[in-house]
Order: structure tokens, then C-alpha cells, then sequence
């Protein structure tokens, strides 16, 4: 493209393919005219990565949860824009001087600006500015009652005590917000809620006031008398309910009179302390007439109903000793203004202030106060933005070219120095003797089944837990060394973070793939020899099982009076069968051995190395083959693109890188003998070892012309051949010794 002809980009190899260098602070402000498609990534997450979380915020300008391109390029014009010397940016220093900020642009000149006034709000009289400066917002804003932020606190008033006091309720009445000085504070949303909530009950004590007869029937006790009638409404409801069924039929009365068993139940007991057994009787003895009598209630509702007689009976029935359905209902009827207000209650946030204090609030223009208060603060909204700017600029002359480098050429994934990592490397998995240092967090385990696959490596899917913090994740380990037999799910290894802290981890899924060619090359004599111990387990356990229950049958049958088992009788035909399976199997192995001996002893020795040679090439070309090639194409990049990267280029992780990526244990040789040392032989190894020079001797036969299936065996000289019924019987022998 032309616009990348007027920079000169030099470029280095980095992970087996070319990519760009950024070896100079112009390439970084040059950034925008390297064409996309030499970028080895597009888009990466914001999250799960290990790396300075402010940077990334920052680098997500539209705070969609990705770093694009597009936005590390406008990163890049920005920053370079603002330091003299670009060449520091390679240096990630995070303190930068004070001389080095480019004054020549109003924006730069507002930034060092700032810069002093953040070291002028610290105390600090210096002639550079760190990370650790500007990051302290409550230091820097510890002494600034107006900081931009539109929140004002008590102390913003001055010297207006109850405007300061008037902040400080609001605060506690609605929930104060963070001030940028670390105190709690009100903003203009808050203003409005306390005042809208003030107007709010100013006018529903007011319309009381406008109907006082009506909304308060027993003047300031209304309350009062509200409580006591709704304690014994529900009670005197019932008995005049009771009243109706027994004036509705006689018969009834004692069903919902006082029942005389309840009462002699308890009448050997104290009887205060049965009061809640009492309580639940009628509150009086109903009667035909529907009356209540003021001197026969229950003594356990007695001390509610004083109550109720004085606040409402003794104002509505003055000097009545009774009073019957329809002026209870009367009394209920009175109340209804009254609770239909308290219904329409507004502002109860500031009733506790009192109405003498919210009336005074809302006339004495507190509103406007603070309100002008607020609009001074936001007043420096943009000097306290260009503080903010100063954290930016501190974040990405220290942190924006190693993002790059993780970004755009990942050299820090392919770096020689240990303590360099790529920010998505998450930490190392300790298993089977071995260290995964390639593990990555898993965002979608979903994703993962679909691309992890394609990246030709073998895979560990892990869910590793920390009790000590109280999280859980998923991994995926790259395994790039060492064998695979003990690999299986639901295998516990520990993790640690970056942090250096543990997790325990359960492995939850494997993808298979070659992980050398010397395993690959072992792997179809392994696969034999699994499917052959496969085969004999399970003849073996078919066997035992038919023999335990022919035993069981035969002892059920014919079990003895005595009840002891009888001894099988000894059958000479079967073991004669055993005998001559054993022997055919001998002979073919003697036979063998002399045909080879015989095929090596005529033949030169190199043709016989030759003819080793092309058997195993055979038998393990194939799986190295496929295994080489594999190993040749595996790449990260699927790996990442399932967790939300946008990889644009191949990340090869060959044999010889690969090899750093996985240690294992390496013991010395220990000359000390050990007295619980296995003096079996491992009947695996041997196993293979046959079966390789079984099949060595099988084509080295062959190739020599020694054995040749197709030829005849001449019967030797005065011996009758075998008839076909002999041959029968020895067939039925072996089958029947099968059978046992």
C-alpha cells in the first residue's frame, strides 16, 4: 500500500513466520500506516487477560469489552502525539518526566498542567510524575471541596453552617454519593429527590390540615384510637358474627358460646399463664340480643378493650355500657377519612425531619443554594477531565508497547526470557510429573469444542477451584513433552496463578494429539499389545465367569447328603488337548526361530539390517509420519480465536519451541539398593519386545525367501500322513478344552 512506503518497517522472524519490528518510538507512531493484514491479532478481550487492567480499560475507548485495532491505532497517534522523545516508550518506565510532555499542543500544555497541579495537591515537589501519582485520585482530591466531579459535600458551604448541616441530612436520608475527595457527598439528582420528597409531605400534611373534622375524628388521639380499634376489630367482628348464628338458630349457642371442656382443661393449671389458650375464646359470651357488654369481656383481650372504651367508646358513647353491631360499624366508618390519608402519604423520607423544619427548608431558597453550589463544582469538570488524562497518558507510556508486543507481533509469547510472559498465558499446571507453562483461562468451554481441535496440540481441560479466594475457573494446559498412559479425565493436579496462588484442578476434558515422534512411533506395537491384553482380560474374566457358574450349577444339582462338594472326575481326553495345543504352539515357535536362524546365517548381515529396518518402517512410518506432520502445524491461534481473540496469523508452537513449554522430572541415577524394589519383570515391555521381533522375523523371513507360505512341506521319508479323522478328533480335543 502506499501509505506504508512512507515508513520503513523492518521486520524480524518471530515463531516461524515474519512479522514486523518495533524497535523505535516512530514505528509505534507510525502504527497507522502498517497494513492490517501484517497484524498477528485484530481484537482481543478485555477480561481474563494478565495484564494492567487500567491499560486495557483505556484501550477499550467504546467499552464494548474488545481491543480492536482501530482503537490501539488511535491509542498510539495519541500518546506519541504527547511525548517528545517517542524512542522512551520502548523503555516502560512508569514515572515520566515532567519536560518530556509536548506543551506545543493546548492539549498538551492542559496535561502538564495537570500534572503539577496533581503534584501540588500531594505535597510532592518533583520534577517527574509515576503511575503511583496520579492513580491516588483520593489523595490528589483530599484538600478540594470543588473537584469537577458535580458532587458537592458539607464542607463545600463554607461558612454556611445550615446549608453544611442541610447536606449532611440529605446524605443520610437519601444515601450519599462518593465525592473524588473520598467523602460521601450529595449531586443534583440527590438535591432533587430530597426536595421533591420535602414538597411531597408539605402537601399531605397540609390537605389534612384543610379537613381536620373529617381526616382526624378524635383530634390528636386519632392515632391512637386507630391502633386500639384495629387490635380488637377482628375479635369483636367475630363475636357479633356469633350473635348472628345463634339468633339465626338456638341450637348453635354452645358450639359458639365458651366451651366449658377447654375451660376445665386448664382449670388445675395457673391460669396466667394460659392467658394465650384464653385469649383465643370469644371476647364476650354472645347472646340472641347482639349486644357487647362493656363488663363481661374476656379478661385476656380486657386491657385493649379499657383502651379502646377510653380513646374511642367513652367520646361516641359516652356514659353506654353496651353498644350492638351497628355502631361498631359506625365507629369503623369514622376512621375511614383517616386511613384513606395515611394511605396518600408522601415524602415519609423526610417526615422524621419534622414539618416545622421541611417547611422552613423549602422557603428559605436552600434549593437554589445548593443547586449554584453544584454548577461551581461542575465548573472544573474539565480540569479534573485533564487529571484524568494524566492517568491515561502515565498508563500507556508504560504499559502501550509491551500491550504491542502482545498485540501486534507477540514477540512476549516467544520471548527466551522466563519472566517474560504473554498476557494470555495464565499460570502453570503441575500433572503427571510434569509442568504445563502454557495454560490459558477459558471463557466459553463451548467455543472451545468447536476450534481447540484444529490446533493439532494435546489439550488439558482443567475447572481448577480456590477455596483461599473463593473462585472458579477453566483452563486449558498445553502438553509438549513427555508420555500420555496416566492422562485422564477426572486426574487431580494443582495450578498456580500468576499471583503464585494454588487452585486445585480436575482434569475435565483431553484432546488428543501427537506429542512427539518417539511416542508416535511406539504407538501402534502399544495399540497391539492393548488389544491383545484387551482380548485375554476379557477371555479370561468370560472363562472364570462360565467356570464359577458351571461350579455353582453342578453343586446346586448334586450336592452330597453330607454336604460336602464332590471331586470332579479327572477327563485324560481334555488334558490330552490341552497337551497337544501346547505342543502345536511350541513347534511353530521352534520352527520359526530355525527358519530365521537359518534365513540370517545365508544372507549378508546388512541385507538382514536392511530387511529389520524396512519391517519397522512398515509397521511405524505411518504413525511417525502423521505425527511429523502434526507436529509441524500446530498452532495457538484456534486455541485463542475460541476464547474471543481475533488471531490473524499463525502461532506455530514446533518441536524445538515446544519443548520450553513443557518441563519434566529428571531424576539422578541412584546407586543405593532398594529393598521394595519390583523383581518381576514389567510383562508389558516384554510383550512389545516380542511382538517387534515377532514381526521382524516375520518379514525378514519373507523378504529372504526362507518361509514361503506358498510352498509345500514335504512329508519326510516313511511317514504315513495324517488322516482327516484324526485331525477331527484332535480339533474336537481343542475345542472341548476350550469349552472347560
Amino acid at each position: 500500500m502506499s501509505s506504508e512506503k512512507q515508513f520503513k518497517w523492518n521486520y524480524i522472524p518471530v515463531g516461524g513466520v515474519v512479522r514486523v519490528k518495533l524497535d523505535s518510538g516512530e514505528a509505534v507512531a507510525h502504527l497507522d500506516e502498517l497494513d492490517k493484514k501484517k497484524w498477528t491479532v485484530l481484537s482481543c478481550p478485555v477480561d481474563g487477560l494478565e495484564f494492567d487492567p487500567a491499560t486495557l480499560r483505556i484501550l477499550d475507548s467504546d467499552k464494548d469489552g474488545k481491543i480492536h485495532a482501530d482503537e490501539v491505532i488511535a491509542a498510539s497517534k495519541w500518546l506519541t502525539s504527547l511525548i517528545k522523545n517517542k524512542d522512551l516508550l520502548l523503555e516502560g518506565n512508569s514515572e515520566l518526566p515532567l519536560n518530556e510532555i509536548d506543551d506545543s499542543t493546548p492539549e498538551g500544555e492542559a496535561l502538564l498542567k495537570s500534572a503539577r497541579q496533581i503534584l501540588s495537591n500531594l505535597g510532592k515537589d518533583k520534577d517527574s510524575i509515576s503511575i503511583e501519582d496520579s492513580s491516588d485520585s483520593v489523595a490528589i482530591f483530599a484538600k478540594t471541596v470543588f473537584n469537577g466531579d458535580g458532587i458537592i459535600i458539607p464542607a463545600s458551604a463554607g461558612d454556611d453552617e445550615e446549608l453544611s448541616k442541610l447536606i449532611a441530612k440529605i446524605i443520610e436520608k437519601f444515601n450519599g454519593v462518593d465525592d473524588r475527595s473520598g467523602e460521601k457527598g450529595v449531586d443534583e439528582a440527590k438535591v432533587n429527590d430530597f426536595f421533591t420528597a420535602a414538597s411531597d409531605y408539605s402537601a399531605w400534611c397540609a390537605s389534612a390540615e384543610a379537613d381536620k373534622a373529617n381526616v382526624y375524628p378524635y383530634g390528636d388521639n386519632t392515632a391512637a384510637a386507630l391502633a386500639s380499634y384495629e387490635a380488637l376489630k377482628d375479635k369483636i367482628s367475630d363475636f357479633f358474627l356469633r350473635c348472628k348464628l345463634i339468633s339465626f338458630d338456638d341450637s348453635v349457642a354452645s358450639a359458639v358460646d365458651v366451651n366449658a371442656e377447654r375451660v376445665a382443661a386448664i382449670g388445675d393449671r395457673n391460669l396466667v399463664e394460659c392467658l394465650g389458650e384464653i385469649s383465643s375464646y370469644p371476647i364476650a359470651r354472645p347472646g340472641k340480643d347482639g349486644t357487647l357488654h362493656f363488663d363481661a369481656i374476656n379478661p385476656a383481650w380486657q386491657a385493649a378493650f379499657v383502651t379502646f372504651k377510653s380513646l374511642v367508646l367513652d367520646v361516641d358513647f359516652k356514659g353506654a355500657t353496651s353498644i350492638d353491631e351497628a355502631q361498631w360499624k359506625a365507629i369503623g366508618d369514622k376512621f375511614t377519612p383517616y386511613v384513606g390519608w395515611l394511605a396518600a402519604k408522601k415524602g415519609a423520607e423526610v417526615e422524621s425531619l419534622g414539618l416545622e423544619y421541611v417547611n422552613a427548608v423549602l422557603a428559605n431558597g436552600s434549593k437554589e443554594k445548593l443547586i449554584a453550589l453544584i454548577a461551581q463544582d461542575k465548573a472544573l469538570e474539565a480540569e479534573s477531565a485533564s487529571i484524568d488524562k494524566v492517568d491515561e497518558l502515565l498508563h500507556l507510556y508504560r504499559y502501550f508497547v509491551p500491550f504491542l508486543r502482545n498485540y501486534v507481533v507477540f514477540s512476549e509469547f516467544y520471548s527466551l526470557n522466563p519472566d517474560e510472559k504473554a498476557m494470555f498465558e495464565a499460570g502453570e499446571l503441575y500433572i503427571d510429573e510434569r509442568c504445563c507453562k502454557l495454560c490459558i483461562r477459558v471463557s466459553n468451554m463451548g467455543a472451545q469444542a468447536d476450534m481447540a481441535g484444529l490446533s493439532g496440540m494435546f489439550l488439558i481441560y482443567c475447572t481448577c477451584t480456590s477455596k483461599t479466594l473463593g473462585k472458579t475457573m477453566d483452563i486449558v494446559a498445553v502438553m509438549t513433552d513427555g508420555g500420555t498412559k496416566n492422562l485422564r479425565v477426572g486426574k487431580n493436579a494443582i495450578f498456580y496463578d500468576r499471583q503464585g496462588n494454588d487452585w486445585d484442578a480436575v482434569v475435565t476434558k483431553i484432546v488428543d494429539n501427537p506429542i512427539n515422534v518417539k511416542q508416535a512411533f511406539f504407538a501402534p506395537y502399544r495399540k497391539f499389545v492393548n488389544f491383545i491384553s484387551e482380548k485375554i482380560n476379557k477371555s479370561a474374566s468370560e472363562k472364570d465367569s462360565a467356570a464359577t457358574a458351571d461350579l455353582l450349577a453342578k453343586a446346586d444339582n448334586i450336592a452330597p447328603a453330607d454336604g460336602k462338594a464332590p471331586k470332579p472326575a479327572f477327563d485324560i481326553a481334555k488334558f490330552a488337548g490341552i497337551f497337544a495345543a501346547i505342543g502345536m504352539a511350541l513347534g511353530f515357535i521352534g520352527d520359526a526361530l530355525v527358519s530365521l536362524a537359518s534365513g540370517i546365517s545365508s544372507h549378508p548381515w546388512w541385507q538382514t539390517m536392511l530387511a529389520i529396518v524396512a519391517i519397522m518402517l512398515v509397521i511405524s512410518g505411518p504413525s511417525c509420519f502423521l505425527a511429523w506432520t502434526k507436529l509441524r502445524k500446530r498452532n495457538l491461534g484456534p486455541v485463542l480465536n475460541a476464547n474471543g481473540w481475533a488471531i490473524n496469523s499463525i502461532v506455530k508452537v514446533n518441536v524445538i519451541f515446544g519443548k520450553t513449554l513443557t518441563s519434566t522430572a529428571k531424576y539422578p541415577i541412584v546407586k543405593m539398593a532398594d529393598p521394595f524394589v519390583q523383581k518381576k519383570c514389567n510383562w508389558k515391555r516384554c510383550l512389545i519386545g516380542c511382538v517387534i521381533a515377532l514381526a521382524v522375523a516375520a518379514g525378514v523371513l519373507w523378504l529372504t525367501g526362507v518361509f514361503d507360505p506358498k510352498e509345500e512341506v514335504a512329508e519326510p521319508a516313511g511317514q504315513e500322513q495324517v488322516e482327516a479323522p484324526a485331525e477331527e478328533t484332535t480339533e474336537a480335543g481343542v475345542q472341548e478344552v476350550s469349552e472347560e
